[in-house]
């Protein structure tokens, strides 16, 4: 038997000896082969179909009569920056004329406590009762669709007036601020009149409601409450205030348990939803010892952007009550925190305060004022009783009086909101006095409350959805009520960023450059790299920390902050950087060279910036043809322009909103628009390229009509840098694999208001003339793209004239590259060293085709294609990465979000025993029905003892704000071939890479017999977050970029009437507000 075993075991080694020496036999100089034949019809089918030779010798033909012309780009820079801030201007006197307005009418109006007047409700218009009559304060109200207004019905002959649920909306108060506020209604008009372009206008009142021009329906929300109040948001809050330091300490011991918890954490976070990027903060939380929230921000204040407002929400929602209260200790650290912040330069360096939330105050405090605030008073304490005690009401009130403070007592989460708001007009006090009014520009916002925002999400560029607002305060210039400084509300206006963002035309930046706008604190405004949204789901929604994205998130090559820094300080300048761009979703990247021109906008606090790409970027020609050639051939039936762009200013004359740009610009030359503003220039360039790219018209339809047009070449296609682009649909829609392609649905790859096409962008890097292919997956529909620049020259230069492009199907290509793949039976083998013939289709060999960032545009496997290579063959891209065949670029994504697991506990409560609860609620009623019918909280239900969570906790992944870096591929072009043998285990697996001639392609053929995949995994292109140790962490969050404070500073006034420091009000009861509160109280604590 022995001589048998031993046998067996040399068989099997020379069966393994044979197959290694098969599997190290493919061929290069047959692999060498077929990519030289298949660069041959490729380049001859994507010629021919597209008509790229055409087009260049078009463009040769012109050069004698046209001009090159290099961008100079800090004069654009200024131009530009001129161009947005008169229109800025504009915005700010409009404003101006509403507080005035405002102002006057209040002067001349006494008060009147039995007024009654009737107003629109927005909440309420064109709503009838059971009998088909019109409700109270809801009467017929016209409302018409309106382009301007993203065909929005309003009605712009009439404003009206939204109230929150919480407000009565027949206060006196409300009812006289109303009536008074009707005069805005002509100046609205007016303003609009003057200014066409001018979007919603409106008057925030520091009683509640909100006048709102043209007129709208308002739609609650889904639980049916008007949660909205003009005094939270921030354009309210900064025109209203100055900048300020706040330091909020609240009570967390054995006695705040319960509700009167809740309402503190509702308490804290309604304060830090009042604070925005110009204000500072830190949250203490006291018992017999001081606790910082965030002991990372322990004796420091930190700016007040949305990623710490929310941070220390959602610390705060996890304190619990322990211990004995001991204020004097967190009183004096508070204020040692502000008095180091005041003399050491650092925070808003104006006002400071500390709000102090509690259910009462027993120490003596005197000592510790008399120590840190008095004589000077410099630091105003805001006082918040919680609960329903009024035990200690005296000693509380008694802190707030005697520090320029106010006091006020929440006994229900309805009370916060209100109460909360008096500190701002406190704070308001010494503006208004003074009647400084100063004009403030919010940072970036994106304006969920109207009711088209979420379709909006899914039809413009995300960056562009977002909207700055103007504001103003209104002062009661009555000289009876000087010394209280009675501040009325604040007018403002909101500018879409969009049209600011259009002053700069798209043309002249060229494929990759752009223009950005910044604020005084570094954030980005506007930039087309800004993502402020993210996908939950199928949803789209805006990301918790939108517009507090720093200038070096997005600009990071700027590794030294350089370019920051001088925007920052308002400085105008320029400066060169190398920069891995990424276009195509990030998958691409691009090594360019970018040139950063920059100024400030004078009268706001934003600094606009421009990139121009060195190279192409900076260089463009100037061409000239008749309006009646031009014409001719602008009417073309396959030409388009860019709709987002502005060759027409059609939004001034309401008469001219009707046409689009193309039915515009045609208009105007014609002579039939004389009053239409247009871009000379680019109706100069639009029309040139018209009559240069006609010829391809003729050509395109020369191969249709021939019936010779090879099955699978869909679609060819051009586009020059004035937005033009001509479209020859080679098959009809029903044969059409890529129907989306080129469709008003393709955003990207059309000319839009902040990129050029994708593939413009991509044929603009590679060589003129030679093609770049690359595979579409547009969910499931897969097909292929070529496209290559064209370009002209005069005076000693060239420049990108344009692109020109074909898509094909798979079925095409691969019926091409099959046919090229393999050899006959009949090959002559005498002279190959290895396997011969040789076959793409052989089960023991797979062949690719990637492209120059490592996509497979062919596979076997048509499920394969569009991944990246990595992942479906680790091994052999793990050795062209080690050969240097393909070079990996690291990118990072500073605006990512990311998985974090978290307990969530379910609001949702079930009753221990209904007969105990129904006995409890009885007793409760009959005991105290006066408190229940003045301040009763929904929220009882919710949080009495009786109740007891009726769900588990389950586990929920929600997305949170990370940073993250991820791998991107570029194929070496000096490398035109490569082939190794990789060893895995019992088996090796040889490959060979050959570079496709004149393309950005590169065939790969492999063995498919030996499995790699225990030695090497998957090389994936997903991002991967970066995590930072704990200390670099909290010194990462703590740490305080460079920052430009606002001019102005309102933190104290002489006159000031500082004894109006609240107390408890005469309560009127009311059976409407009374029902509203319940109403606003419960959804307050589901929510």
């Amino acid at each position: 038997m022995e001589p048998r075993s031993t046998l067996g075991g040399f068989v099997g080694v020379f069966f393994l000896w044979v197959t290694v020496q098969a599997q190290m036999k493919i061929p290069p100089e047959t692999v060498q082969q077929w990519a030289s034949v298949f660069s041959t019809q490729l380049r001859d089918l994507s010629c021919k179909y597209s008509g790229s030779l055409l087009l260049q010798k078009k463009l040769k033909d012109v050069e004698s009569i046209i001009k090159m012309v290099e961008l100079d780009g800090q004069d654009l820079v200024k131009d530009y920056s001129a161009e947005i801030e008169r229109m800025l201007g504009s915005k700010m006197k409009s404003v101006k004329r509403l507080a005035e307005s405002a102002e006057d009418a209040d002067l001349y109006h006494d008060f009147n406590t039995s007024l009654e007047f009737d107003y629109y409700n927005s909440m309420l218009i064109n709503t009838v009762d059971e009998d088909g009559n019109f409700v109270e304060l809801g009467g017929e109200f016209a409302l018409e669709e309106n382009e301007h207004f993203n065909k929005m019905p309003v009605n712009t002959q009439l404003s009206n007036i939204q109230v929150p649920t919480n407000v009565y909306n027949k206060d006196p108060n409300i009812i006289n601020a109303i009536y008074n506020s009707e005069a805005l209604n002509d100046v609205f008009i007016g303003n609009f009149q003057r200014d066409p372009t001018l979007t919603w206008q409106y008057f925030g009142s520091s009683t509640g409601f909100f006048r709102i021009y043209p007129g709208i329906k308002w739609t609650p929300d889904t639980n049916g409450v008007a949660a909205f109040d003009c005094r939270n948001r921030n354009w309210y809050i900064q025109a209203a205030t100055s900048p300020k330091d706040i330091i909020i300490m609240v009570d967390i011991s054995g006695s705040m348990k319960g509700l009167k918890m809740t309402i503190a954490k509702h308490t804290i976070n309604t304060i830090l939803d009042t604070l925005g990027e110009n204000d500072f903060v830190n949250v203490i939380a006291y018992t017999d010892y001081v606790r910082y929230v965030e002991p990372c921000f322990r004796g420091t204040l930190v700016q007040a952007d949305l990623d710490n407002r929310e941070h220390f929400k959602m610390l705060v929602d996890e304190l619990h009550v322990k211990g004995e209260a001991k204020l004097k200790n967190a009183m004096k650290e508070s204020f040692k925190i502000l008095n180091e912040a005041r003399a050491n330069g650092l925070g808003s360096m104006c006002n400071q305060a500390i709000m102090l939330i509690t259910d009462g105050a027993m120490e003596d405090f005197e000592s510790v004022f008399e120590e840190f605030n008095w004589p000077e008073r410099r630091v105003r304490v805001f006082t918040y009783l919680i609960g329903r005690e009024m035990t200690f009401a005296q000693n509380t009130k008694w802190i707030a009086c005697n520090n320029k403070g106010y006091y006020t007592h929440i006994s229900t989460l309805a009370d916060v909101q209100e109460n909360v708001m008096e500190y701002l007009h406190v704070l308001s006090r010494p503006m208004v006095i003074n009647h400084d009014h100063d004009i403030i520009w919010t940072e970036a916002y994106m304006d969920t409350v109207l009711p088209n925002t979420k379709e909006l999400f899914n039809t413009k560029a995300q960056s562009l959805l977002l909207m700055t607002s103007v504001a103003m305060p209104v002062f009661s210039k009555k000289k009876e009520t000087l010394s209280h400084g009675i501040l009325l509300g604040v007018v403002g206006s909101d500018i879409p960023l969009m049209e600011v963002m259009k002053l700069a035309p798209r043309y002249m930046l060229g494929a990759h450059g752009y223009t950005f706008l910044i604020t005084n604190n570094g954030y980005i405004l506007a930039h087309p790299d800004l993502r402020p949204l993210y996908r939950d789901g199928k949803k789209l929604k805006p990301k918790p920390n939108y517009n507090s994205v720093d200038l070096s998130e997005v600009e990071w090559e700027d590794t030294e902050e350089m370019l920051r820094t001088a925007m920052v300080r308002g400085e105008t300048g320029n400066l060169g950087l190398n920069v891995r761009a990424s276009v195509d979703s990030g998958k691409r990247p691009m090594f360019l060279i970018n040139e950063y021109f920059y100024t400030n906008v004078d009268d706001t606090p934003f600094s606009f910036g421009m990139v121009l790409t060195r190279g192409h970027g900076k260089l463009m020609f100037v061409g000239n043809v008749s309006v009646e050639e031009g014409l001719h051939d602008l009417t073309s039936p396959d030409l388009s322009i860019a709709s987002e762009w502005t060759y027409c200013e059609t939004d001034v004359d309401p008469a001219h909103r009707k046409y689009s740009q193309l039915q515009a610009a045609i208009r105007y030359l014609l002579g039939k628009e004389p009053d239409l503003e247009c871009d000379e220039l680019l109706l100069q360039q639009t029309l040139f390229d018209a009559v240069v790219t006609a010829p391809m018209e003729a050509y395109w339809n020369a191969l249709a009509l021939s019936d010779r047009v090879e099955p699978g070449v869909e679609t060819a296609f051009l586009g020059t840098r004035s937005g033009l682009m001509r479209i020859m649909r080679y098959a009809g829609v029903e044969t059409r694999v890529a129907k989306k392609f080129l469709t008003p649905a393709d955003k990207n790859n059309l000319f839009t208001v902040d990129h050029f096409p994708l593939w413009y962008r991509l044929a603009v890097e590679f060589p003129p003339g030679t093609f770049f292919y690359y595979p579409v997956n547009d969910k499931g529909v897969k097909y292929a793209i070529a496209t290559t620049a064209v370009t002209v020259s005069a005076q000693g230069k060239t420049a990108i004239a344009g692109v020109v492009g074909l898509q094909i199907s798979l079925d095409l290509l691969e019926k091409r590259f099959w046919d090229i793949t393999k050899q006959a039976s009949d090959t002559d083998c005498s002279n190959v060293e290895g396997l011969c013939p040789l076959s793409c289709e052989s089960p023991g060999l797979n062949c690719f085709l990637v492209d120059t960032n490592g996509f497979i545009l062919l596979s076997k496997d048509r499920k394969e294609v569009g991944s990246f290579f990595g992942e479906v063959d680790g091994s052999v891209m793990a050795t062209l990465i080690k050969m240097e065949f393909f070079k990996k670029v690291s990118l990072f994504d500073y605006q990512a979000m990311c998985k974090n697991s978290h307990h969530h506990t379910s609001n949702a409560r079930s009753l221990l025993s209904p007969f105990n609860v129904t006995m409890a609620i009885l007793r409760w009623i009959f005991s105290k029905a006066l408190m229940f019918l003045l301040d009763f909280s929904w929220c009882f239900f919710w949080h009495s003892d009786y109740l007891v969570d009726g769900h588990k906790q389950k586990k929920v992944e929600a997305l949170v704000p990370c940073e993250t870096s991820y791998p991107a591929f570029m194929l070496d072009s000096s490398i035109s071939e490569a082939n190794s043998i990789i060893k895995c285990g019992r088996c090796q697996k040889m490959f060979v890479v050959q570079q496709v001639p004149d393309s950005n392609l590169a065939l790969v053929v492999t063995e498919a017999n030996c499995d790699c995949s225990r030695q090497y995994g998957p090389i994936p292109l997903q991002p991967k977050e970066i995590k930072y140790i704990a200390t670099v962490k909290c010194n990462r969050m703590k740490s305080q970029k460079l920052r430009r404070r606002p001019e102005s500073c309102h933190a104290y006034h002489p006159k000031e009437n500082a004894k109006d420091c609240g107390g408890v009000a005469t309560i009127y009861l009311s059976i409407t507000l009374f029902c509203t509160s319940l109403l606003v109280s419960r959804y307050l604590c589901m929510t």
